[in-house]
């Protein structure tokens, strides 16, 4: 299931109508980058993707004064065109000056490779999605499985395009090794808020907090997007070109896509957890019936939102939640943490 959010009216009412809510002219960007994101031309990643690396770097946000939140109404009859069941913008409002001391947060989401690690060195259960294509095995049990299983497993999971029942098991582990590969430096997704939690604390880091994501995104000046006020499809990935199989990009891979700060991809490709529970901000007068310790904030929106792809999601000002447990197939993580 995709985040259950606003986005299921959206999905079960619209069809390739998403850009039309929006005014702002797309920004040019060069050919050299260009290439770079003409995933569909090259649909496997780059052997230097970061997320390819197990030590994830961070960036330092100085301690200082931002905006937070917004006060946009909304003007356009948005809500109303779409069939959002809750109103937009409002719990973003009172616009608002806030201070935080500085903190460091991952330059990118976590990846699958990243998280692997994670989970082999605690024994915890796999992720969904791991255990149905085959990411989640390894090589070591697949040195000891009877052979017919082992096969089973590459035609069915792995979905290897060769006739597995005549491949030896050396050929079968290295075929598996290099799907496995390939999958390693995207986003980790389908874990829940608590499997991230567990991770940063793990990794001696933590969730950031809204603030920390909502700072880290939009600068100290409260930028609409990480990369300026101007919505541009070119940037960031909102799954909607189709050039990466589930709408989901190998970390770092839209390199305009970055916030004043330096992170990357804190607008598109996956939605991520923050640490806090969904509760107004001060001072405000919206109420809403999610409010309290019950749903827990993500941001930054989805390369599964694909065709619904309004730059309203994009926003670094947005807040959707979602349930703890939920482990949705577009809702990945960053981590944070202290200055020492």
């Amino acid at each position: 299931m995709r985040v259950l959010l606003i986005l299921l009216t959206l999905i079960s009412t619209l069809y390739a109508c998403s850009k039309n809510a929006d005014t702002d002219q797309p920004t040019p960007i060069n050919s050299a980058q260009q290439n770079t994101l003409s995933a569909s031309a090259t649909p496997t990643p780059q052997a230097d993707a970061i997320g390819y690396q197990l030590d994830m770097p961070m960036v330092l946000v100085p301690a200082s004064e931002f905006i937070l939140g917004s006060n946009k109404v909304d003007t356009e009859g948005l809500q109303k065109r779409y069939g959002f069941t809750t109103p937009i913008y409002l719990d973003e409002h009172p616009q608002q000056k806030a201070f935080l001391p500085a903190f460091k947060i991952d330059a990118y989401e976590v990846s699958n490779k990243q998280f692997k690690t994670f989970i082999l060195d605690t024994d915890r259960a796999l992720p969904f999605e791991w255990g149905q294509n085959g990411y989640g095995l390894t090589m070591e049990e697949a040195d000891t499985m009877d052979m017919v299983r082992l096969r089973g497993i590459a035609a069915d999971d792995f979905k290897l395009d060769r006739d597995t029942t005549t491949l030896s098991r050396q050929t079968l582990i290295e075929a598996m090794e290099e799907k496995q590969y390939l999958h390693d430096p995207f986003p980790v997704t389908g874990i829940s808020w608590y499997y991230a939690y567990s991770y940063c604390r793990w990794k001696n880091k933590r969730l950031p907090t809204e603030r920390e994501w909502e700072k880290a995104a939009r600068g100290p000046n409260g930028l609409e997007y990480p990369w300026g006020n101007n919505w541009d499809t070119a940037i960031t990935n909102t799954g909607d070109d189709h050039d990466w199989e589930d709408g989901i990009a190998p970390t770092g891979s839209y390199p305009q896509n970055k916030s004043p700060y330096g992170a990357y991809d804190m607008a598109g490709n996956v939605w991520e957890w923050v640490d806090n529970w969904y509760h107004p901000y001060p001072d405000s007068t919206y109420q809403s019936e999610q409010f309290g310790e019950k749903m827990k904030i993500i941001r930054g929106g989805g390369g599964g939102i694909g065709h619904y792809a309004l730059s309203y999601f994009f926003r670094g000002a947005t807040r959707q939640f979602a349930e703890p447990t939920m482990a949705g197939e577009d809702v990945g993580f960053r981590c944070a943490s202290d200055v020492n």
